[in-house]
């Protein structure tokens, strides 16, 4: 099957059973999604929203957690992973956003990345959901997923390499979707160690690219 068939009918598929979908995790306001997406790195949205409900109503926009100390910040998000570098980055970013934003998140991709603790994937995050962009996020289940389909070649072996592949051939309109159906998709049924393969219902197209992968053959 040649790759522009195997995106067709991909794409086709949630198109028809996930038309609308977005993030799972629980925000607020721009600034609040920016604090949930940056406690998300390498740890479950399930535990960021455990998390955030009790720390977004001590802190609920950049003022407040400007003037916090890491330390503070720590006791709130002290279950997620990472936390002491995730609450000293939290406080950094909420400061420049005071200072240099008037305390609004930017939408402007460089200015997303000079803000301490947000990375190329957090940025794009932003612009698709908090700013209605053409965006391709690239997170652990979107690489492991493109990769496995065969949406994406074993040359395209970073996250940058994937997130352009797949900015090639998805349509600017179905672009920030396709994250988020790829991203649940690996989550739910395509997951790291042990794919659903018998109820995937892209089971008839996938190619099951699995070396490098840690699932077991």
């Amino acid at each position: 099957m040649k790759r522009d068939e195997r995106y067709r009918l991909v794409l086709e598929h949630f198109r028809n059973e996930m038309p609308e979908v977005t993030t799972e995790l629980e925000f607020g306001s721009v600034f609040q999604l920016l604090v949930a997406v940056v406690l998300s790195a390498q740890c479950t949205d399930k535990r960021v929203n455990q998390v955030t409900p009790d720390l977004f109503r001590r802190y609920p926009d950049a003022k407040t957690m400007a003037q916090a100390e890491a330390d503070e910040i720590f006791e709130y998000v002290k279950s997620v992973s990472y936390p002491n570098s995730k609450a000293k980055h939290l406080v950094e970013l909420s400061r420049m956003l005071v200072e240099r934003f008037k305390g609004q998140v930017p939408s402007d991709m460089n200015q997303l990345l000079e803000l301490p603790g947000v990375g190329r994937k957090t940025a794009n995050v932003m612009q698709a959901v908090a700013f209605g962009q053409s965006a391709m996020p690239v997170d652990t289940h979107v690489y492991r997923v493109s990769h496995r389909l065969g949406l994406v070649s074993k040359s395209d072996n970073t996250p940058l390499k994937v997130e352009q592949t797949l900015k090639k051939h998805i349509p600017a309109a179905d672009l920030s979707l396709a994250h988020h159906w790829l991203l649940l998709h690996g989550r739910y049924v395509c997951t790291s160690r042990s794919p659903h393969c018998a109820k995937c219902p892209l089971e008839a197209v996938c190619p099951k690219q699995l070396e490098g992968s840690r699932l077991e053959h």
